[in-house]
């Protein structure tokens, strides 16, 4: 019996086969609302975590910067002796949190949504992000070194993933997805929409970034940006700072060296937090409790230099203004290496936060250390730290990153001042150079092309030409979702194969059960145990949509869906098949071309006797064969029953000498 569906269900359905534009106006603004919602909600758990721990058991007041209280002067360390306790206990509970229910919450949570873009977009659980913003909230609060992007990156990209499960979302829509929430995140809660929407697309690759989504990204941060300043203001973090105008050209001298500083502290953060990671993980004892161990000793670090817990904004707010004169230079030249090491311990033992914040803090004392050198003794320095401060936070992170023009927006955006985009291009050009490869963000790939399914696709181009309804084959074994997980798993094993789908009592996909597992199921069901977020394709795909989601998932087969309802199986057998039909039938299709053949693009008008109207039953002159269809900016591999439609762009091998014959056709008829 046929279940009607429902009518969220058929509106997932028509927003799903919208046209991009549509589709992602409608998906990035809930992405967007998704994302400004859950900055508030991180923003309300942070500074209650710090009321309650820092400020309330450890009696300590960090400098707040203009957007975020506007609190200048720091406060003395009331209960000394409580400090490394405090830390201690927000490294426990973030320990607790993250190793006793999501595991997968440890350390920063963009480099794991980076990873599930790249691997599998799906798979991003709900626990996830509600584990991260609390023990993200108890690791910060408490005074511990990392920053706020992490969480909420991961809350929207787990509503993206989600998204895509719910919706049956195409591999790549759904690597979109969770590359939104990632730039709507960061864009909204450092109130940088513009910047959040640029280093969302960057920072999936070392040398590339991925247009696709630039547009949902800018939306959706646009959206995620004007929900959380309705509630916590529009003011950014730095306020409008009035930095001077670079107006002498033997300045770009010294942000030049700003620049080389800044590659090179940004290499030792990078290998410093992993090299932390490594050892933390080889060290005895449970993981559980070794971010309370390392929250102890970020503590006492803390109390000789207070300038190394927590976020760091209200230090760097203090120096953009005076330079803070009061703390000796060794100190300075000495505060990013601290802040290296705090944030490693904090979050490379297993704690929970971002690292993009605690960077540009990094970047931003570099700045001040270079110019507290240089102020006295060089020409045409400026008379205040803030310019170099500010080149010093985008050429530090944004070279460590791979994401130079998102940081340039964002630190424009935080600090109100376009000014010194000129001699931070300089600075983080050079900064980039000394990087070279060294990464932030382990994930992160060199470009497109190394992208699992780019390099598989790039291998079997005519999968595109082949319908997955022509090449599936019917599920070998489908449980029902009461069927009890020990008996599930023994229908796995005894049909042959290692995961079965698994159908709800209305014949509704439900997710797949693996054959594999402890003995002891606690009286689950194979409904309860599925995994959900393993990869569909729609019968209305292509083979290639089917590849993509076989090698992001790194899976050697996927179900087939109509609707909520799946109707088949492809695997690597059925695709291997499906390239061979479509190598044959494209061979039979050239063996009509003559050796003297032209290459033609041409377009559809609305009137021509191509438009509404099959491959097979155009009125094609003799000789002639249709390559490829653009569609929308989406490119189709034309079979017999694709339907030519008024604004495609053909691409035809056509006789010599018909040119002018084909090129009539293809405009409006009697034209």
């Amino acid at each position: 019996m046929t279940v009607p569906l429902s009518k969220t269900q058929r509106f997932m359905g028509y927003v799903r086969d919208w046209d991009y534009l549509r589709k992602w106006l409608v998906l990035g603004s809930l992405i967007g609302l998704v994302a400004g919602l859950a900055a508030i909600v991180f923003i309300f758990a942070l500074e209650s975590s710090s009321s309650l721990l820092l400020e309330g058991l450890g009696g300590y007041e960090p400098p707040l910067p203009v957007g975020e209280g506007n609190r200048m002067a720091a406060g003395e360390f009331t209960r000394p002796w409580a400090i490394p306790l405090v830390v201690g206990l927000g490294g426990l509970i973030s320990g607790v949190l993250v190793f006793r229910f999501a595991p997968e919450a440890e350390g920063h949570g963009t480099d794991a949504a980076i990873h599930a873009i790249h691997h599998n977009p799906r798979s991003v659980r709900g626990r996830v992000t509600l584990i991260k913003m609390l023990s993200s909230a108890a690791t910060i609060g408490s005074g511990g070194s990392a920053g706020r992007e992490g969480p909420t990156a991961q809350i929207s990209a787990g509503f993206g993933s989600w998204l895509a499960r719910k919706m049956d979302l195409s591999p790549q829509d759904a690597r979109i997805a969770v590359t939104v929430g990632v730039g709507a995140g960061i864009g909204a809660i450092f109130r940088a929409p513009l910047g959040g929407a640029i280093l969302g697309t960057e920072i999936l690759y070392r040398d590339d970034l991925e247009p696709e989504a630039l547009f949902p990204s800018m939306v959706a941060s646009i959206v995620g940006f004007s929900v959380f300043g309705a509630v916590e203001g529009f003011t950014p973090i730095f306020g409008t700072l009035h930095t001077p105008q670079f107006n002498h050209p033997v300045q770009l001298v010294y942000y030049a060296l700003l620049g080389v500083a800044a590659g090179l502290v940004g290499r030792i953060y990078a290998r410093g937090f992993y090299a932390t990671v490594a050892l933390t993980k080889r060290l005895p004892g449970s993981p559980m409790f070794k971010p309370a161990v390392a929250g102890v000793m970020v503590g006492t670090i803390g109390l000789a230099f207070p300038q190394a817990l927590g976020t760091g904004y209200g230090w760097l707010q203090r120096g953009m203004v005076d330079g803070l004169p009061e703390i000796s230079l060794w100190i300075v030249l000495l505060l990013p290496f601290l802040k290296i090491l705090t944030t490693s311990l904090s979050i490379g033992s297993g704690g929970s936060g971002g690292i993009f914040g605690p960077g540009m803090v990094v970047g931003g004392f570099v700045g001040l250390g270079l110019w507290r050198v240089l102020h006295d003794v060089a020409p045409g320095m400026p008379d205040v730290a803030a310019p170099f401060m500010v080149v010093g936070m985008i050429a530090c992170f944004g070279s460590v990153a791979h994401a130079p023009l998102g940081l340039m927006l964002m630190v424009a955006e935080m600090t109100g001042s376009l000014a010194l985009l000129p001699p931070a291009m300089i600075a983080i050009g050079l900064a980039t150079v000394v990087v070279g490869q060294d990464s932030i963000y382990e994930s992160q790939l060199q470009s497109r092309a190394d992208t699992p399914f780019h390099r598989a696709r790039f291998g079997l181009p005519l999968l595109g030409s082949t319908p997955v309804r022509h090449a599936m084959r019917t599920p070998r074994l489908l449980i029902p979702a009461v069927t009890p997980l020990d008996e599930a798993r023994r229908m796995v094993r005894a049909a042959g194969i290692s995961r079965a789908p698994v159908v709800s009592a209305e014949g509704r996909f439900a997710g797949v059960v693996s054959g594999d597992g402890s003995a002891d199921a606690s009286g689950a069901t194979a409904g309860t145990a599925s995994d959900v977020s393993y990869p569909t394709v729609s019968s209305e795909s292509n083979l290639d949509a089917a590849l993509d989601a076989m090698v992001s998932a790194e899976t050697n087969w996927v179900p087939v869906l109509e609707g909520d309802r799946i109707i088949g199986v492809v695997a690597m057998s059925e695709m291997i098949g499906g390239y061979q039909s479509a190598l044959r039938r494209t061979l039979r299709l050239l063996t009509g071309v003559s050796g003297k053949a032209v290459l033609m693009e041409l377009i559809v008008h609305e009137g021509s006797p191509f438009a509404g109207t099959q491959v097979s039953e155009a009125p094609w002159p003799a000789g002639c064969v249709a390559l490829s269809i653009d569609r929308h900016s989406q490119l189709l591999g034309p079979t017999p029953e694709t339907e030519l439609l008024a604004g495609d762009v053909v691409v035809v091998v056509a006789p010599a000498g018909a040119e002018e014959k084909i090129r009539r056709l293809f405009e409006v008829e009697g034209s």
